[in-house]
């Protein structure tokens, strides 16, 4: 029983940071290879929070969101003026470069990882989150902010014509997304106990990016469904057979490869409200 909880606490997990970079990739169009890096600023910032300062987990967790916002939006200035594969490098970049330095700093116990994280998240918690998570950013999408979001995603150069600020708003996607993205990492520290750099290396910002196409890039539901199918499938596997767990991300490249040759929009389409608003009205309705 406790085996399925906490498989059902990864979904949820999972879920959130399938979301997050829903946000970035799915409803602004902005290809990031680096998403697992602000999982890792958010997990190791509220680690060090709880264990070196003493901040109850709330806060850190908070903080530690709050830390991942943070370089989301540096990383994100200099980097979202960027376009297409140019900026999916510069994010793959960015990771590489902040793994590396989390594997070099004392602070971060280095290749060891952090050890004796106390173990606060739970079931409750982590569905809890992802529900609020998934109630603001549809606030955020029925929003100006959200139209906009759409209208660069559908044409970022007529958007830019009818007066949408398009680095402004990337740069606000990038920093929410990244804000989603923190709060997860949080959550796996105090569900683990224990994170090390690896964990948040480029095959899980693949693993990510893979759960948002399968589900459907464009629909929030969607990405929650392609984080359950990825998260469960290794799961599935391991009762089949160990050996073929271990060749798990293969079956996800095969997977993708059938769903982009039967159902290239995903399980779920972008059916939401704002998805059916023709791209002319959503840029008449964006603003700067």
């Amino acid at each position: 029983m406790n085996y399925f909880f906490q498989i059902l606490t990864v979904i949820m997990i999972n879920s959130i940071l399938a979301v997050s970079l829903n946000l970035i990739t799915g409803y602004t169009g902005q290809l990031s290879l680096g998403h697992a890096t602000f999982m890792s600023l958010g997990a190791y910032a509220a680690t060090l929070l709880t264990l070196k300062l003493g901040f109850p987990f709330l806060a850190s967790l908070i903080l530690g969101a709050v830390v991942a916002a943070f370089f989301g939006f540096i990383i994100g200035v200099p980097t979202l003026r960027l376009k297409g594969d140019y900026l999916a490098i510069a994010t793959l970049g960015f990771g590489e470069i902040t793994k590396n330095i989390l594997l070099n700093l004392e602070i971060t116990g280095g290749p060891m990882g952090l050890r004796g994280i106390p173990k606060v998240t739970n079931i409750y918690i982590a569905t809890i989150t992802l529900f609020l998570v998934i109630f603001s950013l549809n606030r955020i999408m029925n929003s100006r902010v959200g139209k906009s979001f759409i209208a660069i995603r559908e044409d970022e150069l007529a958007a830019e014509a009818m007066g949408i600020n398009t680095t402004k708003y990337k740069i606000l996607a990038f920093t929410i997304g990244a804000f989603y993205a923190g709060l997860a990492g949080g959550l796996y520290a105090f569900l683990f106990r224990y994170i090390n750099p690896k964990d948040f290396g480029f095959m899980k910002s693949i693993e990510i990016l893979c759960m948002v196409v399968l589900g459907g890039m464009g629909n929030t539901y969607g990405a929650v469904l392609g984080a359950f199918i990825i998260t469960i499938l290794p799961e599935l596997l391991r009762v089949v057979s160990p050996v073929i767990a271990q060749y798990r991300m293969v079956l996800y490249g095969l997977l993708l490869v059938v769903m982009m040759i039967v159902r290239p929009q995903g399980i779920i389409s972008g059916s939401s409200i704002l998805d059916k608003i023709k791209p002319k009205k959503l840029l008449e309705k964006g603003g700067q």
